[in-house]
């Protein structure tokens, strides 16, 4: 599952969500909910009695309620009960709420946002051009980066023809990742001093169009080979990132030196700020 924490805002009011890339569903965090509609001073307890209430009723609307982490108030992520829009619609019904109709047509708002994006990729494109050169990265890497999303993009969409489930994505994007870096996704992160933090915004022009070599191999072999098992999925990430390798080795040959860098975005992006006021 490809996450990202985002805080929505209702009426001043703080919600917690995640959107999830690979099923297209925004989740909301059940708790925010329950304090925004019964502005009790105690919403947890209020949440547990109202599991309580449903479960009664004989409501299976619990049932596949799943756990996320977001960040909590002492900044640490933790998990959080989380509720799709149609989960989270019939779980309103059961809160008393002036609020209850205003708070489900923002939820419409929200998803109608993105699924306006996913209509129109050119939307999210050009929203993500927009926050990278507010943060200061060159065009170059902008390029590179939303290039480096579509390649990641047909990736998943080629996983996803070949049954791989999606829990298990983050490992084979992990073998591609060692394959060609030497490093599993945490240890590179950790080699950059990352926390929760993306490891492709952190990645430098080159270690992105490796990157985006080992991904763009590893789908194009799938296609070819059209994997039916998982120990064949697995192969042909390691065989995608292989491609990536060579290509590294080649260059670095060629340089005398690593291509692989500690650097964080903030460290290079302050080093391009700096050079610039010198021409």
């Amino acid at each position: 599952m490809t996450k990202k924490n985002q805080v929505k805002i209702f009426n001043e009011k703080k919600v917690r969500t995640v959107w999830d890339s690979e099923t297209e569903e925004w989740y909301f965090s059940v708790v925010d909910v329950v304090q925004v509609l019964s502005e009790s001073d105690n919403p947890r307890r209020y949440l547990s009695d109202l599991k309580r209430k449903l479960k009664k009723e004989g409501s299976e609307v619990y049932e596949n309620i799943v756990q996320l982490k977001m960040p909590a108030v002492d900044g640490k992520m933790r998990l959080t009960d989380v509720a799709t829009s149609e989960q989270l619609f019939r779980i309103i019904q059961s809160i008393p709420s002036p609020k209850a109709e205003p708070f489900k047509q923002w939820m419409a708002d929200v998803a109608a946002t993105r699924i306006d994006q996913l209509q129109d990729p050119e939307l999210s494109i050009d929203q993500a051009v927009a926050d990278y050169r507010r943060l200061g990265y060159s065009e170059e890497w902008i390029n590179s980066r939303i290039r480096g999303i579509d390649i990641r993009k047909q990736l998943t969409d080629e996983w996803k023809r070949g049954k791989v489930p999606n829990e298990k994505y983050g490992m084979l994007t992990d073998i591609i990742t060692k394959q060609w870096s030497g490093m599993k996704t945490r240890e590179y992160k950790d080699l950059k001093g990352l926390h929760k933090e993306s490891l492709r915004d952190n990645m430098t022009n080159i270690e992105l169009a490796l990157n985006m070599l080992a991904e763009a191999s590893t789908t194009e072999i799938s296609k070819q080979q059209n994997p039916t098992s998982m120990d064949h999925h697995v192969n042909v990430a390691k065989s995608g990132g292989n491609v990536a390798k060579a290509a590294r080795n080649e260059l670095e040959t060629k340089l005398g030196r690593s291509v692989i860098s500690s650097a964080k975005a903030r460290d290079y992006l302050k080093n391009n700020s700096h050079e610039k006021e010198i021409e």
